[in-house]
């Protein structure tokens, strides 16, 4: 490159702008790779259970009515069978009025107090080399209803069929349902059934329970397999809902967050106060809310995987040309004498060395965990760099300079990588410490070139030489 500071100074600047290309294209390579990892995952958590949303338990009263209709009727002989016809040919009819039993909508009840324990333990199934956290959930309710409020729901001529009434519980997937399940009124079991007809497309299971208001408390145990997250929609006057598991990294999602949390190392404890004013459903009703209930109200915890491989290989990337102008402008200031200044091939050996680092870091790292294969990948680019720049750049002594800086600058984009949370303040820190620098090192700088140099790297050829002493006086005579 030319001897000028100030042109090479330019000409490093556009060759890190050109390493954007490289970074570009190992950003796509990490998403790709996380796009067939997340495939991966949500096809094992969908063969294991999915998202499981519990819904319910509702008490559905079927409805009916009697009814007075008119009906025409054509009249026939009762010997030959044969329509009667009257004086005109016209078919004689006749209209009377009959009763009638018709299906109304059901009342559709829900608890008057509703108390759920949910477990939660995890477990790690594998496909390949990826890990997918899944969940195999037990869930204790204890729950009553208030049945007397189905009298308020009927009009005149309507009868409750008590004797039809049953209790729904709903799942989103059936498939997810394991061990058995068991609802009992005090000490009598009731039998479970899969949704059927109509409801099957909503997914739970059912019992009819005959006349519920024999009954007082109401105890149902569920067992499912989920993975990714589990929620419940607060089906009760009062819910109060329990949610235990030995996951450290709960995220609490939908429409309301836990009263009370515990999370540590060993897992988590969450529970939820819903009163019934808050979850927007009715009581009591005519249409079924079951829906809307999923849809609004549903609450729960997703579990989730904090900074997975993924997620900071994509990070560190995006960090990616930062670090190769740093690197770049480290060698600008540390490169051999002015009589062979490095050329600009070599500048892009090195800045395709460290975007080789990203996708050697995702590579290992899935194999052997993310601190690992930073540690390793870090090492092996750090010492790349350093070789090249003691037996190509003919660093000297400064390699020993180079070394280090580099060593700060991996250290750095690992801390920065540890926590998402003051990510920005390094990475701003980081870029202001080396503009200071920078700006320090060459406060004395000859950008134009025009001061003769000085051998032994550019920090030295930034000082200008002191200005010619003044002319010697003449001799005295």
């Amino acid at each position: 490159m030319g001897r000028s500071p100030g042109l090479r100074f330019f000409i490093v600047g556009l060759l890190t702008l050109l390493m954007v290309i490289p970074v570009v294209f190992v950003s796509e390579a990490i998403d790709d790779r996380a796009d067939h990892s997340r495939r991966t995952v949500e096809s094992v958590g969908r063969d294991w259970g999915g998202h499981q949303v519990i819904s319910g338990p509702v008490l559905v009263v079927p409805v009916e009515a009697r009814v007075r209709v008119r009906e025409r009727q054509e009249l026939t002989d009762p010997k030959t069978g044969e329509q009667l016809l009257d004086g005109k040919g016209n078919p004689r009819i006749v209209v009377r009025e009959v009763e009638k039993t018709e299906t109304r909508a059901p009342v559709y009840l829900y608890p008057e107090r509703f108390e759920v324990m949910l477990d939660a333990p995890t477990e790690e199934r594998y496909r390949g080399i990826f890990r997918v956290p899944v969940y195999r959930a037990q869930a204790e309710m204890v729950f009553d209803f208030p049945t007397d409020a189905v009298a308020a729901q009927l009009v005149d001529g309507e009868t409750a069929l008590w004797q039809r009434a049953r209790i729904r519980l709903g799942v989103s997937s059936n498939r997810a349902l394991r061990g058995t399940a068991r609802l009992s009124a005090g000490t009598r079991d009731l039998p479970l059934e899969p949704l059927a007809g109509a409801q099957q497309q909503a997914q739970g299971i059912e019992a009819r329970t005959g006349d519920p208001r024999d009954f007082g408390v109401y105890t149902a145990t569920l067992a499912l397999n989920g993975a990714h997250a589990l929620s419940i929609t607060p089906a009760g006057r009062e819910s109060r809902i329990t949610l235990r598991s030995d996951w450290p990294h709960p995220s609490f999602v939908g429409a309301f967050l836990p009263d009370a949390q515990q999370v540590t190392e060993a897992g988590f404890t969450a529970e939820w106060t819903i009163p019934h004013l808050a979850r927007a459903v009715p009581q009591v009703s005519r249409e079924d809310h079951e829906t809307a209930a999923r849809q609004g109200a549903a609450f729960g915890v997703r579990f989730y995987q904090p900074n997975d491989v993924y997620q900071k290989s994509y990070r560190a990337a995006h960090y990616g040309v930062m670090f190769i102008g740093l690197t770049f402008l480290t060698i600008f200031l540390l490169e051999g004498a002015a009589d062979r200044p490095a050329h600009a091939v070599q500048y892009i050996l090195v800045g395709l060395a460290q975007a080789v680092f990203f996708v050697l870091l995702l590579a290992l790292a899935e194999q052997m965990g993310f601190g690992p294969a930073y540690l390793v990948a870090a090492g092996a680019t750090v010492a790349l760099i350093t070789a090249f720049g003691a037996v190509a750049l003919r660093l000297g002594r400064r390699t020993g300079l180079l070394f280090v800086l580099q060593v700060i600058l991996y250290g750095v984009l690992y801390l920065i990588l540890r926590s998402a949370d003051y990510a920005l303040l390094a990475g701003s820190v980081l870029a202001f410490a080396a503009i200071a620098a920078t700006m320090f090192a060459t406060r004395n700088a000859d950008w134009h070139g025009h001061a003769p140099g000085r051998g032994g790297g550019l920090l030295n050829r930034w000082r200008t030489e002191p200005a010619a002493s003044a002319a010697a006086p003449p001799a005295q005579g």
